[in-house]
């Protein structure tokens, strides 16, 4: 018996186990490369949808401020009341 072809069979083997392991593994890595891509583009246009309605609150809130700061300005100063002394009742 020919003991050369039995350690190639058997290399052969382990080289062809470890070839098929490592092609299900970058399917496995390919298919979560894919989702995450997707949950990344998911989460980009999320981030970019809040921006822009954060401008927009921002814009709004400094039109809202400059028209308090108008009517306050517009306003006439009152003048303060007089005091009255309260005296005591003794």
């Amino acid at each position: 018996m020919d003991t050369r072809f039995d350690e190639d069979d058997t290399a052969r083997a382990l080289i062809e186990r470890r070839w098929f392991a490592l092609d299900r593994a970058v399917g496995r890595m390919q298919e979560e490369c894919a989702d995450l891509g997707l949950s990344l583009r998911a989460a980009q246009d999320a981030w970019h949808r809040a921006r822009s309605q954060l401008c927009l609150f921002e814009a709004l809130r400094d039109a809202v401020g400059e028209e308090l700061a108008r009517q306050d300005a517009s306003r006439p100063v009152p003048s303060p009341r007089p005091r009255r002394s309260i005296g005591s009742a003794a």
